[in-house]
């Protein structure tokens, strides 16, 4: 398969700011008891710091701080305990100088980040919750806008789709439409497909192949499918910790397919491939 190169585009951080003509690695931090790769691994102020700190040294330029577990199936966190969770961390991470990322879809707990530091808006429900459109354009921050049908406690239901891939478009159209319509600023968007987000194995598949079609709704694309369970499915039931080469092999071909960013657990492992990747592309 041909190389498709990346759209050239800055995306602005506050002071900060990442070149999308090159792919970057957005290192996961759940600061949350039941993440499914990692819960209460780093549920804790320090310890949530210590390993941000190891995920910059092996080369993420995001830190994507999430205080909600969204795997299938977790319950909802009440605002003021993800405020907790997250607005600590991000004020510490905040000193490091680096692009902070929050996995939040409540306007009251992305506000109370920006307000200690965070940078970007990763909304896994596309902006759906109430004032979270006007949230996002008064804001005027990067928003990350996933598809995703109904919420982790009914999303499995949802996997019905005519053609998996033109369906997510059309759908993430839809709500880009919406956001734009809002006052959000076209500079300031990027989607995410969604996988492992109401979509089975084979749709997962499916869509990481036809990845390049995403490319039609004309914005910065982020791949997430770190450890997801079609991975593991595809590793003969590998658990979550066990995922992490077939979860950097996925996303080298979304990156293959011109994907901006890839949002993974194993960093370096990222980097590494992602480095070899430039090295073969800069190759004469």
């Amino acid at each position: 398969m041909q190389l498709m190169p990346l759209p050239h585009k800055v995306l602005k951080c506050g002071n900060l700011s990442l070149d999308l003509s090159v792919p970057h690695v957005m290192g996961i931090l759940n600061v949350t008891p039941d993440s499914f790769s990692d819960g209460g691994r780093h549920n804790g102020k320090e310890q949530a710091l210590a390993h941000a700190k190891q995920m910059i040294i092996d080369g993420a330029t995001v830190i994507d701080v999430g205080g909600e577990s969204t795997r299938p199936g977790a319950s909802a966190v009440p605002i003021e305990e993800e405020i907790g969770r997250v607005v600590p961390v991000v004020e510490e991470l905040a000193k490091l100088n680096t692009v902070i990322s929050i996995d939040t879809s409540e306007p009251a707990v992305i506000r109370a980040a920006v307000n200690a530091g965070a940078h970007i808006w990763n909304d896994v429900r596309a902006l759906t919750r109430p004032n979270a459109l006007k949230t996002a354009a008064e804001l005027n921050i990067p928003v990350m806008i996933m598809h995703m049908r109904g919420e982790p406690t009914t999303m499995n239901n949802l996997d019905q789709y005519e053609d998996v891939t033109l369906d997510v478009i059309a759908e993430l159209k839809q709500r880009i439409d919406d956001a734009l319509e809002a006052g959000v600023q076209p500079e300031n968007i990027m989607i995410d497909p969604g996988f492992g987000f109401a979509k089975n194995a084979s749709q997962n598949l499916k869509l990481l192949n036809e990845f390049y079609k995403l490319h039609e709704l004309g914005y910065p694309i982020l791949s997430a499918l770190s450890r997801k369970r079609f991975i593991g499915e595809a590793l003969n039931g590998a658990d979550a910790q066990n995922r992490a080469v077939g979860s950097v092999a996925a996303h080298m071909f979304s990156i293959q397919q011109g994907a901006c960013m890839v949002r993974a657990h194993d960093v370096k492992a990222m980097t590494d491939a992602i480095n070899v990747w430039k090295a073969m592309e800069s190759a004469h």
